[in-house]
Formats: C-alpha cells, structure tokens, sequence
C-alpha cells in the first residue's frame, strides 16, 4: 500500500500519480488526508486526557498520605470521568485507524514515471515483437490447439468437465508429458540464480492481503469459508508472504525465488471472452520468479531479469512473441510498471498472454512489512571495512515477480505453431531431453 507519509507530505503528487490511472482516481487522497487528521487529533486528546489521569492519580496518593480522603475521593471521581473519555477518544482513534487501513489498502500503487499514459489495454505499447512473419505460417499451423489436442489425444475437456465442471483442463498422454517437460525445463533454466520453493497452495487471507489480492479481487478467488484460506491465483503470493514481517541485511539482497505451482481463478468476469481449449481456465499450472529488493534500481534490474529469462524461454521453444509495456489504464492495482509478453497462437490467430513481469515498488513490500536493515556504505567502491557499523534504522524493501510461463497458452502456442503436415507436432531440440529423446508428438 501507499505509505501515509508520503500522502502526508506530497499529497498533490500522490493525487496527479493516481490520477494517470483514471479520472477521479486521486479522488481517495484527499478523504485520506481528513481521516487522518480526525484521527491524530483524537490521539492527541486521548494522549492529553491520559496524561491528566495520570496526573490527577498522583495527586490522589499525594491527598490520601496527608489524610485528605474527601479531596482525594473528589479527585478519584474526576480521575474515572477522564478513565471513561479516555476510552471513547482511543475507540475513536482506533476506528479511524482502522478506516484509512481499509482506504489505503484500496487504493492503488502509484505507476512508474516510465508507464506510458493510457485508459485500457488498448494504449497498451508494444516494445518489440520477435520471431513473427504473418505470411511464415502453413495451413497446418492455423489449427487450433483444441484441434490437435483431440487428434493426438493430448487433452480430455468433456471428462474435465464432468469431473470438475466448466473451464477446466485434463491432460493425457503426450499432453501431460509436455506439459511436465515444460515446467521442469523453465525451473532448470532458472536454477542459476532462484531457489526453489514449493509453497502451500491455500494460504491465509492476510498472505493475500500482502500482495494486494485482496481486497480488491476477491471475487476472481476461490475461498475456502469454512477454514478462512484461500486458493493461490499464482504462486507469487505465497512467495512474497515468505519473509512477511521480517527485516532482512541490505547485504544480502536481492533475495529470488522459483515455484512451480497449481493456480486457481474463478475467471468471473470471463463472459463474453473465449474460453475454448487452454485458453482460459480456472486451475492451470505455472512456474513463477519473484525478487525482493532493496531499491527501485536494483529492482528494476531483477525486473529486467526476469523478463529476459522468460524471453530466452519462448525463443528456445521456436515461438513468436511480442513485448507490451502496459499503460497506466491497464496496470494491476499493485505494480508500478508491468511489462506483459504475449505468444502468438496461429491456430487461434491471437497473441496469448503468457507473462506478465512486474515491478511493485514498495507497495506490496509496505503491506506484507518486508523491510531490510541497509548495509554499510562501502569505501572508494569496495566493500564495506570489517566492523564498520550499520546504519540505524530500517527500510520498506521494493518487489518483482513474473512467469516463466504460465503453461496452458504457451502449450497452445507451442502446439499450433509445431504442428507438422502431417498432424503430428515436433518436439524441439530444449525438450527432447526431458520427452525420452522423442522428436516429435504422435497420436495415441
């Protein structure tokens, strides 16, 4: 969430920033402002009203040691008044408290000055667009994945159906090879550099509220009522929750992590959208990586990272891809700047969202209080001297995550643009270690 003090101290750039977003989108600062003046007003005069109290008790003490019990008793009934206003002003200042939490955790990350301006996702820029030549595909790569699916037997939509109901995905055979072999090779690929995680699947509704999943889309999640959790929409909420109220050494950021996990979306607002095949579904599996960083410049560095690890991926998986920088209108309520990668799908004849690699600033960081203790500053560009001391107190630290992919539209991308004459698919050169040294995908 935003931090109050800023609102506090800038809050024309806090309402001109909001207010890239949509019109009336700033609109929040200023009720922002008046709750919280209500609010450190109450706590004044409660602190005031405590202190009165206190004052008069030692009084009291003073009046019954010297025999006073008359004037002392007369003191005690002034002492329980103020005990009684003390208590409604704290409610007071507590409910207000709690009123601007709620408006804050509302309110939307401020975008990056580098987001282009923009209402929706048709202002959305493209930055580049690698691999694709309209004219390069055949005719037996404009067959749509479902398709081929169900001439190799890769995929069984009608037994998912009748297992689970609409929008959801069973894979068979060769389909759920690739679709392992496609996971196995993207947490290969980033071993490197991100530990591997394997976090819980239902998590608390606080672990949602860290990344800004809730309250704002509680409608798109599956919630499990009886026990209060929550079926992760990606694993990048669990992973952000991993050092939630912790404070980390700036030394030994960034901090990156991997999983590989099933994900859960009701898809609510999907009416009207396509939702054939893989394209759209309310369980499918992705492997995610996420940072947490010290500053917008290190972050930004791990964002650009990421993005060029799931780019190398696609690229070894022979696909066509593009690159969208989203604009303000388009952004998710938490980032402060995303970039999206899209494949193209020449059965469906769409590009596909694939990615999306997104730099949070401090506000998911503020909301789950990940803050890190910064290192000592280092001498002509060395380290820092042994012994040197640390720096005195502590900062909210910045967060990336993205893709590396999410499965079901790069199979589908992945099948269509392969798909041979044929009817089978080849298996490029990346995977066919881990398909038993198969070329190419055969019917059942």
């Amino acid at each position: 969430m935003l931090d109050l003090r800023r609102i506090r101290t800038e809050p024309e750039a806090v309402a001109a920033a909001l207010e890239r977003r949509g019109p009336g989108a700033s609109a929040v600062v200023g009720r922002i402002l008046e709750l919280d003046a209500e609010q450190r007003r109450a706590s004044a005069e409660r602190d005031d009203v405590r202190s009165q109290v206190k004052a008069i008790s030692k009084q009291v003490g003073r009046l019954r040691g010297q025999g006073r019990a008359d004037e002392a008793e007369a003191q005690m009934a002034e002492s329980r008044d103020l005990g009684e206003r003390e208590k409604a002003l704290a409610a007071d200042a507590d409910r207000l408290a709690d009123e601007i939490r709620d408006l804050l955790l509302a309110t939307p990350n401020t975008p990056s000055v580098d987001a282009p301006d923009g209402e929706g996702e048709a202002d959305n820029v493209v930055l580049r667009t690698e691999g694709y030549d309209a004219s390069a595909y055949a005719e037996h790569q404009r067959v749509p994945h479902w398709d081929i699916g169900e001439q190799l037997g890769l995929f069984d939509f009608a037994r998912a159906t009748k297992i689970s109901g609409s929008m959801f995905a069973m894979y068979r055979g060769w389909g759920a090879r690739l679709l392992r072999a496609l996971v196995q090779l993207s947490l290969d690929r980033n071993a490197d550099a991100y530990e591997e995680v394997r976090p819980p699947t239902l998590v608390l509704t606080e672990t949602m509220v860290s990344t800004g999943h809730l309250p704002k889309f509680a409608d798109e999640a599956y919630h499990v009522e009886r026990d209060d959790l929550w079926a992760i929409p990606t694993a990048e909420v669990p992973l952000t929750s991993l050092h939630r109220d912790e404070v980390l050494d700036g030394a030994d950021l960034p901090l990156r992590y991997t999983a590989y996990t099933s994900c859960f979306r009701r898809e609510a607002g999907s009416a009207g959208k396509d939702t054939r095949g893989l394209l759209r579904s309310h369980e499918f599996d992705k492997v995610e990586l996420l940072a947490v960083a010290a500053d917008a410049t290190q972050a930004i560095a791990c964002q650009e990272d990421v993005l060029a690890r799931s780019e190398g991926l696609l690229r070894d998986l022979g696909l066509a891809y593009r690159i969208l920088d989203l604009c303000t209108g388009d952004l998710g309520n938490s980032a402060a700047r995303t970039w999206d990668i899209e494949a193209y799908a020449p059965g469906v004849d769409q590009w596909l969202e694939v990615s999306s690699v997104s730099w949070f600033s401090d506000y998911q960081a503020r909301r789950a209080n990940i803050r890190y203790r910064p290192a000592p500053d280092p001498v002509d560009g060395g380290a820092a001297p042994a012994g040197a001391a640390k720096p005195k107190g502590t900062v909210v630290a910045h967060t990336v995550n993205g893709s590396a992919m999410g499965w079901p539209r790069t199979v589908a991308a992945y099948l269509e643009t392969h798909r041979r004459p044929d009817g089978t698919v080849g298996i490029v050169d990346v995977l066919r270690p881990y398909l038993g040294g198969a070329e190419a995908i055969t019917p059942r």
